[in-house]
This record gives C-alpha cells, structure tokens and sequence, in this order.
C-alpha cells in the first residue's frame, strides 16, 4: 500500500500527489514514471514522475482528470493509499552539459518537464523555458520553472497570461533571433510536441519528446505503447518514453492515442450515472 501524504489542487482538474514510495524514490530520474492501480479492479495508471524526495521517501506525481480512472483517483484524499505501484520505469533523461538547452511543457506536460529542466541547469546548460496552456487559470509550476530557469517565457492559447499564443510560437521568436539551442525538450500533448518537432527540424536541432503511449505492463511485454520511430518499431515504456521527435511517426502515434475513444466515453457515461463515485467510495459504505 502507498499512502498520499499530500494533495493539492494546482488548476481546475489538475492535482498533484505526494506518495509515500521510499524504494522507488530512492531510484528514480527525470523523466523516468511509474505504473500504480487504485484497487484490485482499477485501471493501471502511468504517470510521469514530477518530483523526488529521497530523504523521506516521496513521490510527486501530477495528473489530469480526463477520464473515468483519472476522475476516481482525484477522489482520492491525504491518508488515501494506492494498492500497488511499480517504478522506476522507462529510460531516464540523457543529462549532459550540452551548451543552451530549451525545455518546453504544454499544459500537464510541465509536471515531467520541470525534473528535466532542473537537472539541466546542474548540469550547467544555460536553460530557456516555455510553458503553456489554454488559459490563466491552467498554468502550472510556474514559480518552479522559474527557479530553474535562466530564462522563463509563459505563453497562452487565450492571452490570459504571460503571451497570446502556443509555445511554437514563442519558440520561433527564439529561432528567428538567432538563439539557437543545442537541444530541445518538448513534453505536453501529441500535436504540441509534433509541432515543436516539424519547427525545429528544418533547423536540424536535436529535439526530444516523451510519449505518453497507452501502456498495460510497463515492461515491454504487451506491447500495447509500440509506436514507429525512425521506421522501427519502439515500445514507449522500455525504449522510451523519450525519443528523436524527427523520427516519430506521429500520424500513427496519434491514430493509437485514439483507440479506445468509444471505450472512453461509456465508462465515463457509467462513471456519472453512477453519481461520480469510485470504487473506495463504495466500498467504504
């Protein structure tokens, strides 16, 4: 059992967990994520690690409500305990003292980022960051970014905050002035990061994504996260979850990530006819 030690809400269905998970914290790196399940029935959710404790034994994990298991658990309360949890998983970020380094979250996408950006700018990268999200109220670590950041742009699908706009935006900005970095880091939504990627190639910088594939085992064994990268088949969860965003084929990614749209929309229609109650609700009755 892995209790929660701590939950906030960090913008409208956006919440932030910290777990009680000493052996997995000990372990984990940026960019690396875990497998956890509710209770014997639940879902097997994959969640990036956004943040580490090792001295007592924490995990932050940061997660969107965009379905009926993401729904359950963001029932889920200080004092709740997940049934199980398996991590580290999946290839830690490449970290290296690379020059100038741009490090892009878009929406929930900055909660896997921000580990990333900060262990670049120990590494003594000059970071530039950008974040972004529909609107305002959306946003998330910003202060956090900040912190770890040479440079900080915020950008908005509304204008609400920071600049009026999508991060490619802001990114071009940074190309055309002649800013070139030696890499960059996208995390956020299957278009975001293509668009990132189709910006920057005729540019021929390196650029790597994270997908956040449909996954089952976490170990390679099911198969279900496969994705074409650079004409071969690669499995998100043992060869990633980051690759060269030059060499994904995104149309098929993006065909996958559709797949169990119908799946979807009956249990969350069965999810709100049942009054919006998870199964440790019924249970504690």
């Amino acid at each position: 059992m892995f209790e929660i030690t701590k939950k906030e809400i960090l913008a409208p269905g956006i919440k932030l967990f910290n777990v009680s998970a000493p052996e997995i914290a000990a372990k984990a790196q940026p960019g690396q994520f875990i497998i956890l399940r509710m209770d014997e029935k639940g879902e097997r959710i994959p969640l990036t690690i956004a943040d580490v404790d090792r001295q007592q034994g924490l995990l932050t994990l940061i997660f969107q409500e965009v379905g009926r298991s993401t729904m359950e658990m963001g029932e889920l309360n200080q004092g709740d305990h997940f049934l199980d949890m398996v991590g580290p998983l999946g290839k830690p970020s490449e970290i290296a003292k690379l020059g100038r380094v741009i490090c892009i979250g878009g929406g929930v996408g900055v909660a896997p980022v921000y580990p990333i950006t900060r262990a670049m700018k120990q590494a003594g990268n000059e970071v530039i960051s950008i974040i972004g999200a529909r609107s305002g109220d959306m946003l998330i670590l910003e202060k956090e970014m900040e912190k770890v950041s040479d440079s900080l742009y915020v950008v908005t699908d509304d204008g609400s905050a920071g600049m009026k706009g999508f991060v490619t935006t802001k990114l071009q900005e940074i190309l055309a002035a002649g800013r070139r970095p030696d890499l960059v880091v996208a995390i956020g939504p299957l278009v975001m990061m293509q668009a990132v990627s189709e910006l920057t190639k005729p540019y021929r910088i390196k650029t790597v994504v994270s997908l956040n594939s449909i996954m089952v085992d976490g170990t390679g064994m099911c198969g279900a996260c496969r994705v074409p990268v650079g004409g071969k088949t690669k499995f998100a969860c043992v060869d990633g979850p980051e690759f060269d965003g030059h060499q994904v084929d995104w149309a098929i990614a993006a065909m996958r990530a559709r797949m169990f749209i119908d799946e979807e929309k009956t249990a969350m229609e069965r999810y709100h006819h049942a009054g919006g109650e998870c199964q440790c609700q019924k249970k504690a009755r």
